[in-house]
């Protein structure tokens, strides 16, 4: 890992006090890592909206970079508003900028902007250069997008738009990456693609994920992972080597980093990062 390639980690707000107690003990494991700052997720519709800001304030006060996720489902201009001059309050410098998911039960309330790109606009012209936004990139193809070359149109957008940087969502095929960053860069767009990494603990929960974002588990890797059954542990050491390994490729072939889904736990992140090569 050279060191113009950084790290970034993702946590998602807790739900209850235990689940804090356990956020707080995994963001100071990992944050032994020196992660360039860490992300924090925004739920459906805005759903942990409150938890976003409280989770952002907690990492601060960890002595890390924060950078909240903000989605404009849901949301008019003046609450989108309203949470960036909070954030610019806070001295936030960085947002992950998302068009999000319609949680269950909103219907066609789906707000006053309805794409990312919107969003990015709306970010730049509100709050001008003060954040660093972070788009969201698919390999894979967005799931609900007509096609592969709509969909990277849909990423154009975004970058015209004002975003600085990208994160992709996860993928277990490093030729979707390379192949994507490829077209990216045809057409005259070269800002960074960071490639996000998701650590596999749980096969039906990982399943599950795939099955909503649309990143593929190649069968080879699902036929290993059926024939583990329920014992976690070899599914463990299984998904930390097979990542350990795409995420070493994918900085080898010069990916400007890794962004490491997290899901609030230290243990698989940590044990990816120590089978990397950091020359």
């Amino acid at each position: 890992m050279s060191s113009k390639q950084a790290i970034s980690l993702e946590f998602f707000p807790p739900r209850d006090i235990a689940a804090q107690e356990k956020l707080v003990r995994s963001a100071k494991q990992l944050l032994a890592l020196h992660p360039a700052y860490v992300s924090v997720t925004f739920g459906a519709g805005g759903s942990t909206r409150s938890g976003t800001a409280d989770t952002v304030r907690l990492m601060q006060n960890l002595g890390c970079d924060a950078a909240p996720h903000l989605s404009c489902i849901g949301a008019t201009r003046a609450v989108l508003a309203d949470i960036l001059d909070s954030y610019r309050q806070l001295g936030i410098k960085r947002i992950v900028a998302l068009r999000g998911d319609l949680p269950s039960g909103m219907g066609g309330d789906a707000g006053e902007l309805h794409y990312a790109s919107q969003l990015v606009e709306f970010i730049r012209r509100h709050s001008g250069d003060w954040f660093h936004i972070e788009v969201a990139a698919y390999p894979e193809v967005h799931p609900q997008a007509s096609s592969a070359a709509a969909d990277l149109d849909h990423f154009i957008e975004k970058v015209k738009a004002g975003a600085d940087s990208a994160i992709t969502q996860y993928f277990f095929n490093a030729d979707a990456y390379h192949d994507f960053v490829e077209r990216v860069r045809a057409r005259g767009v070269d800002l960074p693609i960071v490639p996000g990494i998701m650590p596999i603990t749980n096969y039906s929960q990982l399943a599950r994920f795939s099955n909503m974002c649309g990143a593929e588990i190649p069968r080879w890797m699902r036929l290993r992972l059926t024939d583990f059954g329920d014992d976690k542990a070899s599914i463990k050491a299984f998904g930390m080597d097979v990542i350990s390994r795409l995420s070493q490729d994918l900085l080898d072939s010069g990916a400007p980093g890794l962004h490491f889904y997290t899901l609030n736990n230290a243990e698989v992140t940590m044990g990816i990062w120590k089978q990397l090569r950091l020359g």
